[in-house]
């Protein structure tokens, strides 16, 4: 079981926010020793986003899904999931609870809406103003309010994949190199051959500030194989007269 993500909302995609769910869900995993393999960003487009929550459970993966779950028109999240699990909204008792908890007597029949979820869905409970997220099949939709859903998503990592911590965990390192892209590629293809908890990565530099021109050429991955893979690197580049 791979971590993914979905990111939310047409304000992403026109430019009025600018996402921060990724980079803080990429430190979250990473802390615990996990690691994301993908993440999508999607607009408010039942129709596309019911299909890319379709591939999402077909997948199998565990997904953090931020924003859309909201009352208001544009919000379309929980009913989208629904409709991609072919399951009716229906009131969570639970999520009734908390947001008549936050409301009082000011809890009205659309403030209830936002506790409408799939038949068999849980809640996630919200601390900073107690109106929940919800999850089903290893999806877990949280706001898209960062104040909100980061203590969300850290609650969610605690209590559901603690037995996961540590399965991922990996090093880097890297050379500088003065040779041509293409001159490397077969020393690449070489190490990922024959190192199969590692990747082989470059990222070259066009001069910038005036610098040489130059690859930074590295591994990351399996700890225990990173120190081998670059001894081998350094003795490829010197091969190649780099």
């Amino acid at each position: 079981m791979a971590f993914g993500a979905l990111v939310i909302g047409d304000e992403i995609l026109v430019g009025k926010r600018q996402d921060k769910h990724l980079s803080f869900l990429i430190q979250a995993l990473a802390s615990r020793g996990l690691r994301l393999a993908w993440c999508e960003v999607h607009g408010d487009d039942p129709d596309r986003l019911t299909a890319a929550l379709r591939r999402s459970f077909a997948s199998g993966d565990a997904v953090f899904s931020f924003g859309g779950i909201g009352a208001t028109p544009d919000d379309h999240t929980r009913q989208c999931v629904a409709a991609a699990l072919g399951l009716a909204l229906a009131p969570h008792p639970e999520a009734e609870r908390e947001i008549r908890g936050r409301f009082g007597a000011e809890t009205t029949a659309q403030r209830l809406k936002m506790g409408e979820f799939p038949a068999g869905a849980e809640i996630i409970p919200n601390p900073f103003n107690r109106i929940p997220g919800f999850s089903i099949r290893e999806h877990w939709f949280v706001p898209g309010f960062p104040q909100m859903a980061w203590p969300m998503l850290e609650w969610v990592l605690d209590r559901k994949y603690r037995h996961l911590f540590g399965r991922d965990r990996w090093a880097e390192a890297s050379i500088i190199v003065y040779l041509p892209e293409s001159t490397i590629a077969p020393l690449m293809e070489e190490i990922n051959a024959k190192y199969k908890g590692l990747k082989a990565f470059s990222l070259p530099s066009m001069g910038e500030g005036g610098a040489r021109r130059h690859i930074e050429l590295g591994v990351r991955g399996a700890p225990a194989e990173v120190e081998p893979a670059m001894a081998d690197i350094r003795r490829g580049i010197q091969a190649l007269g780099g």
